[in-house]
C-alpha cells in the first residue's frame, strides 16, 4: 500500500466560502456550479462520504479523486476509484490527486485535498521495479 505525500487540506478555504455563503457575501449560485462532467464523474467514479451537503442539506457528498501527472499519459485529467489510484500508484513513479466533493442534488463542489503518489521514481515506464545505482561521493 502506498502512502500519500505532499498532502494539503483545503478545510480552512472551505470553512471560510461557506460562512461567506451563509452571511450572504457569496450567492448560492456561485458555489453550486459543478460542471456536468464533474457530476457525471461523482455519479460513476464517487465514494460516498458520511457527510451532508453545507448548502442544501438534502444528501450526503460524493467525494470524486481525479488524478494528473505526465506518466499517466491518457489516464492524466481523469476521475479514478481510490482502489484504481492504488494501483497506479504501484506502476508510475509521482502523480498528483485531488479530491473534490460534490452534492449531486445542488451541485455545491470543492477542492478538499491534494496529494502525490506514486513509486517516488523507482519503477521505470513499464511498471517494473529499476535498479538504483549507487553514486560515489566524487558524483
Amino acid at each position: 500500500m502506498r502512502t500519500q505525500r505532499q498532502v494539503v487540506d483545503y478545510a480552512l478555504q472551505r470553512k471560510a466560502l461557506l460562512a461567506d455563503v451563509h452571511a450572504g457575501r457569496v450567492g448560492v449560485a456561485e458555489v453550486c456550479d459543478a460542471s456536468p462532467y464533474l457530476l457525471r464523474a461523482a455519479r460513476f467514479h464517487g465514494e460516498a462520504s458520511e457527510q451532508t451537503c453545507p448548502v442544501c442539506r438534502k444528501e450526503q457528498l460524493t467525494l470524486v479523486s481525479w488524478i494528473f501527472g505526465e506518466s499517466l499519459k491518457h489516464a492524466a485529467g481523469s476521475a479514478r476509484k481510490p482502489e484504481e489510484i492504488e494501483q497506479l500508484a504501484n506502476l508510475h513513479p509521482d502523480f498528483s490527486v485531488y479530491v473534490v466533493e460534490v452534492c449531486r442534488t445542488c451541485s455545491w463542489n470543492h477542492l478538499v485535498l491534494s496529494y502525490v503518489m506514486g513509486t517516488g521514481g523507482t519503477t521505470d515506464t513499464g511498471g517494473r521495479r529499476r535498479q538504483e545505482r549507487r553514486r560515489s561521493a566524487a558524483e
